[in-house]
């Protein structure tokens, strides 16, 4: 479907148009977000790049044809300047329906850390100009990582997004997944901020076949933000639970009812066809290994003699099903009952989150980079790994101790009223020390303690882990089960969905008493933050690194600033990773 042509000639400011840049590439950023608010109609999903190597990366976009029935010829182009004067690569790909006439191109045979221009062409309409880049190869003393997760659309513009874009410290963006919501409809999550805003989901319902998925997939691309950010960095991306339904496991979602909603396994396999048509990502056929399935969505990524980064897949290949607590609470009664319940149902043996083959693979990279002796060892983590197991919020006088409460119902109805109020769910999980969700990883310690045990069989106790899932900013200093360092982790917000606390209802004093209650009380939690939404920009340099926890100052408008709530500067000291 695609035919590439290839310029002999290589100019020397090809290769030199790396990571380092130079001062003309530095001015690009504003050249080519001005050029995103002009796209034309054909292009209005706009152009993005992903899944990098050291010498290809995918280039994408979406055609809006006059006549959707017809195949359409797409030109691709690809260039070192941004006036394409002289074309490195072009070709030309036939899109249709068959693939929600989508292109992805993957352009090959390009010098490693380079810098590259692309656009599209049909007829006379041109698509606005992206900027991509290949991994960079041998020495690199500096890489810059925007961590984005959960952008829903319905709550608002991605601002966070817009503000990656113009964020001249980020070379490359890691997105950890909840990269759409699947809810939608009249009580869809979100719909009342929506319906103000003009940002109801569409389809105006929840999503479920191949056409929905698609549809609502077309809908996130074309918000503003997405558009800048997509233009302007080359994105590695893993899924997490929304862009098929809310909490999914292999035989089955908590947002699934297949009464009335079908087959999981085909609503799963029109969940991960749309994501691959949507999103910038290799197909099986190019990636390291052929012989995947499209379910089989990890990454490997090398950056020089620097770092290696590995995403990883919690849900559609191994996961076991989620523990839930509303089946066992009426068993735990005291602390000798609640350490049953934590060692022999959430601790079971053979619940996992991680495949077999996955493990494999990680550890082998793991090992391959600790005997290269690149000083950073980087994990994509769609949830949160630190174990939070909820402190005693009743003791500590925050919270009212829920006993006397869920002593008094008098009905199965009554119970079931008062473990939905997020006050007494919250307050009962702290008075046994349990986790907060068990779709995390604190849900599968059997899966973290093997996570924990490959690491530290390929001598790398010093991961740093980048996570997503739960829309609060973290700052954690992880062990694994025998209290040894592990590394350390930084969670990120959501780009729009409201953090936890907040959307259960409690008041904004009281979700700061939480998260500092968290933050003191639970040992692997340094800092956390639920009152915003942003992203956290990554440095890492030889021996010492930064995170800058960036929010937005709002969602409601396209106008907004951003703020550095927090900086938390970390080291490599004696094999382990530390906060200095």
């Amino acid at each position: 479907m695609t035919e590439p042509t290839f310029p002999t000639a290589v100019s020397r400011r090809a290769i030199l148009a790396g990571l380092a840049g130079t001062a003309a590439l530095m001015a690009l950023p504003a050249r080519l977000l001005a050029q995103i608010a002009q796209t034309d109609p054909v292009f209005r999903h706009g152009i993005a790049s992903g899944d990098p190597d050291a010498s290809s990366v995918i280039l994408w976009t979406r055609v809006t044809a006059p006549d959707a029935g017809q195949a359409t010829p797409v030109i691709w182009e690809l260039s070192d300047t941004p006036d394409f004067r002289t074309l490195r690569q072009s070709g030309q790909f036939t899109t249709d329906a068959s693939r929600d006439h989508t292109v992805k191109v993957l352009a090959r045979d390009l010098p490693a850390g380079g810098t590259f221009f692309y656009r599209f062409r049909v007829g006379d309409a041109v698509s606005p100009i992206g900027q991509a880049r290949t991994l960079p190869k041998g020495r690199l003393d500096r890489l810059g990582i925007a961590l984005a997760s959960c952008s829903n659309y319905a709550f608002g513009y991605f601002n966070a997004y817009d503000a990656i874009a113009r964020d001249p410290a980020i070379d490359f963006v890691l997105h950890t997944g909840d990269y759409i919501y699947e809810y939608g409809g009249p009580d869809g999550w979100g719909e009342k901020v929506a319906r103000t805003l003009g940002r109801s989901h569409e389809p105006a319902h929840e999503i479920v076949s191949l056409a929905d998925y698609r549809t609502r997939h077309a809908q996130y691309k074309t918000d503003a933000g997405s558009r800048a950010m997509h233009a302007r960095h080359t994105m590695m991306a893993c899924w997490d639970d929304h862009e098929s339904a809310n909490n999914p496991w292999t035989g089955g979602a908590q947002n699934h009812q297949p009464e009335t909603e079908g087959d999981w396994a085909a609503r799963r396999a029109a969940s991960i066809q749309a994501y691959y048509e949507w999103m910038p990502i290799r197909e099986p056929e190019q990636a390291a290994d052929p012989d995947r399935s499209r379910a089989q969505f990890w990454r490997a990524y090398t950056f020089g003699d620097l770092a290696m980064l590995h995403t990883l897949e919690t849900r559609h290949t191994a996961r076991a099903e989620q523990i839930d607590y509303a089946q066992h609470a009426s068993s735990i009664v005291d602390g000798a009952s609640a350490e049953r319940f934590r060692k022999d149902v959430l601790g079971a043996p053979d619940r996992p989150l991680l495949s077999a083959e996955l493990e494999t693979e990680l550890e082998a990279a793991l090992r391959q980079s600790v005997n290269a002796g690149q000083p950073w060892r980087i994990i994509g983590s769609p949830m949160v790994m630190a174990r939070l197991h909820v402190p005693d919020v009743a003791a500590l006088g925050i919270l009212p101790d829920p006993r006397p409460q869920l002593a008094a119902a008098r009905s199965s109805e009554e119970l079931a009223k008062l473990a939905a109020d997020p006050a007494v769910s919250l307050a009962w999980k702290g008075l046994w020390n349990l986790p907060d969700y068990t779709d995390s990883w604190s849900g599968y310690p059997w899966a973290l303690d093997r996570f924990y045990a490959l690491s530290q069989r390929a001598g790398a106790g010093d991961l740093v882990v980048l996570s997503g899932d739960s829309h609060s900013f973290w700052a954690n200093s992880l062990v694994d089960g025998s209290g040894r360092p592990a590394g350390l982790e930084f969670g990120t917000a959501g780009i729009s969905s409201p953090g936890d606390f907040i959307e259960s209802g409690f008041s904004p004093k009281m979700s700061v008493t939480l998260d500092r209650a968290y933050a003191e009380h639970i040992p692997e939690v340094v800092w956390t933050d639920n009152m915003h939404q942003g992203y956290v920009r990554m440095e890492f340099g030889r021996g010492s690194g930064k995170a800058s926890f960036v929010a937005v100052s709002t969602l409601l408008s396209p106008d907004y600033t951003t703020q550095v709530i927090r900086e938390m500067p970390f080291e490599r000291r004696n094999g382990q990773v530390r906060f200095t």
